[in-house]
């Protein structure tokens, strides 16, 4: 790749530019996203008005109330900490591969190479999920509407075409005003979920008890014959609940993937980052604990699969229904214009460093700076990854929608655990940028590295019986395809890279010969690799 000189003395470099120099980076996108713009796209990413609403029904069949009041704050806590662990890393290195880069700077070549694909899959499938969720509430809010839309499968998944191609839409063609939109988005969602709450607390005629919330437990998942007091369901079905949890605080990298569009990267990025992590799991836990409180019709919810809508249905009156419905389903297009923008950015990012097949094509830029390529490509894998919602579960259970989520959280959560692995190993080697976790890093990096390790093993595993092979009611509409979609990907990467990648591949490329004052020298002194 040929390299574009630096700035000379009569142009001369803001800071974040020259920040992004010594990485090794042209400034190609523009830089005008403030620090409250960065905070803003991972917490529209993460989405409370998404992900709670969406995946409700995996908690609620899988451990009932407790996986959602007990099982929120507890797994919210072991992401904060993944969250605190990532933040500092974003601010030693603030650039659009995020992730990646970080782990070819700290490891080898190698270490980016599948820290990137586990990334750029795990960015592909949030966006997919999010989109397929808002699709499924707004076909819902049409049937709830017109007398004439029956809300089925497939006209769910016409409403999900429709919705990528619009979120691609506007990420190309809005580039004035995408940041402005992510301000919004937060003030909608806090606005929005404060609706939500104010209506379920007010609204409904009466709501469970403090002993139903807190301390009720369901095992609707079909494993272990419906009991809640043994192994199998502490150990194995409660554990498959939390999968509401890791899956809507998730995506919070978006902060790194836009750092490079950022004022004040090294440290708007990095707080924009635990933060937006902190307030959604605050936000999320009220706005859950009013769903549970106004969950009074029991028998209803469990018929609906444990579907949130359900919850609102039975509790609320036709007009407070729909109010309801139509918050989430705004709130999720938002989060899932957002997942473009991050999706895009990150493949943008990889294609420059010639990781992707056809990385002219995809790390290219339009004369605004966007990436027009990566979010046509980015949206139309996003498509392809959910073709098998097509068919329908015999159980009723969204089992493709789930499978959809076990990628994303699977995928994403590997690509950090590759980082921070190498920062624990780097240890005082490691050159921190002006956020930092001090001698802490130690202690919260080990508890990041056990919570991905664990999580990784429960979302691959059978969500219903159905999906056990070999079971009396085996099909493979119930099968948790994530083994499949993540497994296959790897193992194609990993060929991939013994028979070819690995005599190519070298990691980051600079874009720029050297810094105003004309040095060549990468970060701390060591060049990046050409």
């Amino acid at each position: 790749m040929a390299t574009t000189p630096a700035p000379t003395a009569e142009q001369p470099m803001d800071d974040d530019a020259r920040r992004l120099a010594e990485l090794g980076y042209q400034q190609e996108l523009r830089r005008k996203w403030s620090g409250f713009s960065n905070f803003a796209i991972s917490f529209s990413i993460i989405s409370i008005l998404a992900g709670c609403f969406t995946t409700f029904g995996q908690a609620w069949n899988n451990g009932g109330p407790v996986a959602i009041s007990w099982g929120w704050p507890l797994i919210s806590l072991f992401i904060l900490v993944i969250g605190f662990c990532l933040a500092e890393l974003v601010s030693a290195y603030p650039t659009a591969g995020g992730i990646y880069w970080w782990a070819a700077k700290m490891g080898r070549p190698v270490h980016g190479w599948f820290t990137g694909w586990l990334n750029l899959i795990g960015l592909v499938a949030v966006t997919a999920s999010v989109d397929y969720g808002c699709a499924t509430f707004l076909n819902l809010t049409l049937s709830a509407v017109f007398d004439g839309w029956a809300g089925t499968l497939r006209q769910a998944f016409v409403l999900f075409v429709i919705i990528l191609a619009l979120h691609g839409l506007i990420n190309i063609f809005g580039h004035r005003i995408i940041d402005v939109l992510q301000n919004v988005s937060v003030w909608w969602h806090v606005a929005g979920a404060a609706a939500v709450v104010a209506i379920l607390a007010f609204v409904p005629e009466e709501h469970q008890s403090f002993q139903f919330v807190f301390t009720e437990r369901f095992d609707n998942s079909g494993f272990g014959d419906g009991g809640t007091g043994g192994w199998t369901f502490w150990f194995y079905v409660l554990p498959l609940g939390f999968l509401l949890t890791q899956y809507t605080i998730t995506g919070f990298d978006a902060c790194a993937h836009v750092s490079e569009e950022t004022r004040g990267a090294s440290k708007a990025a990095a707080q924009g980052l635990w933060r937006s992590i902190f307030y959604s799991a605050v936000g999320g836990w009220i706005l859950l604990l009013a769903f549970l409180f106004a969950a009074t019709d029991v028998d209803a919810i469990n018929a609906a699969g444990g579907f949130s809508g359900a919850i609102f249905e039975t509790a609320l009156t036709p007009f407070f229904f729909k109010a309801v419905i139509i918050i989430s389903t705004i709130g999720q297009f938002f989060c899932g214009m957002s997942c473009v923008t991050s999706m895009s950015r990150m493949a943008y990012a990889f294609s420059r460093d010639r990781a992707v097949p056809g990385w002219r094509l995809w790390s290219r830029v339009d004369r605004n700076g966007t990436p027009v390529n990566a979010i046509v490509g980015a949206t139309v894998a996003g498509l392809v990854l959910t073709l098998p919602a097509l068919y329908e579960s015999p159980s009723g259970i969204p089992v493709a929608f789930y499978a959809v989520v076990s990628v994303a959280v699977i995928g994403l959560y590997l690509s950090f655990v590759i980082p921070i692995v190498l920062r624990l190993r780097m240890g005082d080697r490691f050159t921190p940028g002006p956020w930092t976790l001090g001698r802490r890093y130690k202690v919260l990096g080990w508890v990041a590295v056990v919570e991905i390790a664990i999580i990784s093993v429960y979302f691959v595993l059978p969500i219903v019986p159905a999906g056990v092979p070999g079971h009396a009611d085996f099909s493979w509409s119930a099968v948790n395809y994530a083994p499949l979609a993540v497994g296959g990907v790897l193992l194609v990467v990993a060929v991939w890279w013994y028979a070819s990648a690995r005599k190519w591949f070298t990691g980051p490329r600079r874009t720029v010969e050297g810094f105003a004052d004309g040095s060549g020298a990468g970060i701390d002194g060591d060049p990046v690799r050409q």
